[in-house]
């Protein structure tokens, strides 16, 4: 495995100087997942409100035998925003009953969450052959090394939504320009609902998310010599109906100075401004099925919990143009 973490550093102090300088301001959602905020999320994954990770897993669960039996013989798997890895192992398993050996390649931005998928992985399954790679596959080209037979690329946990919607349908265009035909994306996308149901999933009673949030400000503190005080920002969250999405905002209690060291600069905040942190886009069926048409894959089978709450959707590259498609 390939530490990154100094390189990344470039990366960080650009997108916080540019991010500041945006009206309104803005940061990349990406800058939540150093190790303290991959440990928060995890977290918050277990939380009561938060019903993402434990609906798609049961969706994962009750569906497994028919997505790998759908994706083909001879698969090696490749994950996006990996993490920990703890929802994959349901489909690993299930791969590894219908193949003797089995590549897998998750690709994550921590280190950390990645070591500890690797390590977990390696003693429940002697069999899989882990190839862990540190990186941002937003921003880099990622090379998978040799691997023979088909390939399912897994992208789960609704990270789609982070996405403005031209950012998310370029993101599964250079996913699907580095498949062949019949290659398999499983993509797991969080569908429209109420908002008595959205909103505290962000907002939970524990304060998880607020902290998880405000982790970006401690993270620019640590990595950049600032000076936020995270106690005079306040977490916000909003549900945008006419965009389809979650909002989700720093704002400011006080008008302030941050001194950012590093960029060798000074910001200021307005008594109520925000910043801007993350946008999770919730899709109905029309939307997720032109997406997927628009990046170049065929959406073949979506699997619904009961309540209608999350999908997690096989597409596949078509092998001719007139490959058929159901839901």
């Amino acid at each position: 495995m390939i530490a990154r973490e100094q390189l990344l550093l470039p990366a960080i102090a650009a997108e916080v100087a540019q991010g500041l300088r945006r009206s309104p301001k803005s940061l990349a959602p990406w800058l939540f997942y150093d190790q303290r905020g991959s440990e928060l999320f995890e977290q918050i994954t277990r939380l009561p409100e938060y019903y993402l990770t434990r609906t798609e897993r049961q969706i994962l669960q009750d569906n497994a035998g028919e997505i790998c039996r759908r994706g083909g013989s001879n698969l090696s798997v490749v994950e996006l925003g990996a993490g920990t890895a703890d929802k994959t192992r349901i489909l690993l398993s299930h791969l590894l009953r219908r193949q003797l050996k089995l590549r897998y390649i998750p690709v994550d931005v921590s280190r950390a969450a990645l070591e500890s998928a690797e390590r977990r992985l390696r003693a429940e399954m002697p069999a899989l052959d882990v190839h862990p790679i540190v990186a941002d596959y937003t921003m880099e080209s990622i090379r998978p090394g040799e691997v023979t037979g088909r390939r399912l690329v897994l992208y789960l946990g609704s990270s789609i939504g982070n996405f403005e919607p031209a950012a998310a349908c370029a993101l599964l265009s250079h996913v699907r320009a580095g498949l062949q035909p019949g290659d398999c994306l499983l993509l797991g996308a969080d569908r429209v609902k109420s908002p008595s149901v959205l909103l505290p999933a962000y907002d939970d009673a524990q304060g998880v998310t607020e902290a998880f949030n405000k982790n970006m400000l401690a993270r620019i503190n640590r990595e950049l010599g600032a000076d936020f005080n995270l106690a005079q920002f306040r977490h916000v969250v909003e549900w945008n109906p006419r965009d389809s999405r979650i909002e989700i905002y720093l704002e400011s209690r006080r008008r302030q100075l941050v001194r950012i060291g590093f960029l060798r600069t000074t910001v200021t905040f307005e008594a109520g401004e925000r910043l801007h942190t993350e946008n999770s886009y919730k899709y109905t069926d029309h939307a997720l099925r032109s997406l997927l048409s628009t990046a170049g894959f065929g959406l073949e089978r979506t699997f619904r919990d009961s309540q209608g709450w999350f999908g997690v959707h096989l597409a596949r590259v078509p092998l001719f143009e007139s490959d058929p498609q159901e839901l």
